[in-house]
């Protein structure tokens, strides 16, 4: 083979490989990391509506705060597997109280502070009109969905637990911020070009060793007798 097409040849294994490479590794790393899911009900409406995909985080209860929104799975409570999306409104040690006030004025308290929560439907944080006073255990959350009028959430659920949900239940923590799934389908698209162009190469590679001139192979000399 000439340099030419020794040189395209490398150039196709070395590409392609890359291309490959890049391509099943940000999907692995999308699997492992991140996951998708489509909103089935209204108990986090108007934030999340039916019908509405997210994506969510792969974390661990421990690795959540207030104010996250997650998914957890609690087929005791619920009656199924699947996973329940709703928010952190206490984690261990909290003291959550519903509520001050009346109303549109109304307020969750934590730890003696009023909760400002922007994402309730119609402004309305008690929904069920349902007092409680819960001290939040250590590994646990108390959890509440933003449609507090139409959500079977830690409220609902006192005798276990005062409502709240183990932290180990938590199966992801839902993200609006759509960076990291650009930057996932970028590289796999990135992935899948260097892979093409490694193949396009070894067409090339093998077009250049197919025009090669034979080379000429030089007679015996014959004796004369």
């Amino acid at each position: 083979m000439s340099g030419k097409g020794r040189g395209l040849g490398v150039a196709a294994v070395v590409v392609g490989l890359l291309g490959v490479v890049l391509a099943v590794g940000a999907l692995a790393y999308a699997r492992n990391s991140y996951g998708s899911s489509t909103i089935s009900s209204e108990s986090m409406a108007p934030t999340y509506e039916p019908g509405d995909r997210i994506i969510y985080e792969q974390v661990g209860g421990g690795e959540v705060h207030r104010g996250d929104v997650v998914l957890f799975s609690a087929p005791d409570r619920y009656g199924f597997s699947a996973s329940v999306m709703q928010r952190v409104v206490g984690v261990g040690g909290d003291r959550v109280v519903c509520c001050t006030g009346s109303g549109t004025a109304a307020r969750i308290t934590v730890n003696g502070k009023p909760l400002a929560e922007p994402y309730v439907k119609q402004g309305d944080v008690d929904g069920l009109h349902k007092t409680y006073d819960v001290t939040v255990p250590k590994g646990r959350l108390f959890l509440l969905g933003d449609n507090r009028a139409n959500s079977r959430d830690s409220r609902l659920f006192a005798s276990d637990h005062d409502g709240t949900v183990a932290d180990s239940a938590v199966r992801g923590r839902v993200t609006d911020d759509r960076t990291v799934a650009y930057g996932i389908g970028g590289a796999v698209i990135g992935g899948v070009v260097l892979a093409v162009v490694g193949i396009g190469l070894g067409i090339a590679a093998f077009v250049v060793r197919s025009r090669q001139p034979a080379v000429p192979v030089a007679p015996w000399p014959v004796q004369q007798g």
